[in-house]
């Protein structure tokens, strides 16, 4: 996916943070989801957060050491660029896809989950390639697990 580069006006926050708006829906843009999790640059200075409803629009906050350690002011205008992180829906195995197409519930839950959850759900799937026929076992576990709001699966 492409990133999205835009300036933006650098807003205070609570907490001595500072919120970056975001000057599109990012509904529109990657896709409906309750979070989105994005990684990018902010003034030149790598960034990971979450875009989320910020007043009338949208936007995602950055605590005060990251505001420290870059050199990025209240009021002042920053370079962005974002992409979505970790694996969206189109990068994922079709049988994989066509599971959390078919239980929205599922699919809303899984997308809303940072890069970290949904990875470790599709290295678990991933991991049958000896035992194939366990593949849809996983997948169908998977579902259960998601649809139940677990952002990962029980230690076994």
């Amino acid at each position: 996916m492409e990133p999205v580069r835009f300036d933006a006006v650098v807003a205070a926050a609570a907490r001595g943070g500072v919120v970056v708006p975001v000057p599109f829906d990012p509904d529109a843009v990657w896709g409906v989801k309750p979070r989105h999790h994005v990684a990018g640059t902010v003034g030149g200075m790598r960034v990971r957060g979450v875009v989320e409803a910020a007043g009338d629009g949208f936007g995602f906050t950055l605590g005060p050491a990251w505001q420290r350690d870059c050199g990025v002011q209240v009021g002042g205008t920053v370079a962005v660029e974002l992409v979505p992180e970790g694996p969206q829906r189109a990068d994922l195995a079709e049988d994989v896809a066509a599971a959390l197409d078919a239980h929205p519930r599922a699919g809303a839950f899984f997308d809303s989950l940072a890069q970290f959850y949904r990875r470790a759900y599709l290295r678990w799937i991933d991991a049958t390639k000896r035992r194939p026929e366990q593949r849809p076992l996983r997948i169908a576990e998977m579902i259960e697990l998601l649809e139940a709001g677990r952002k990962e699966r029980p230690s076994s």
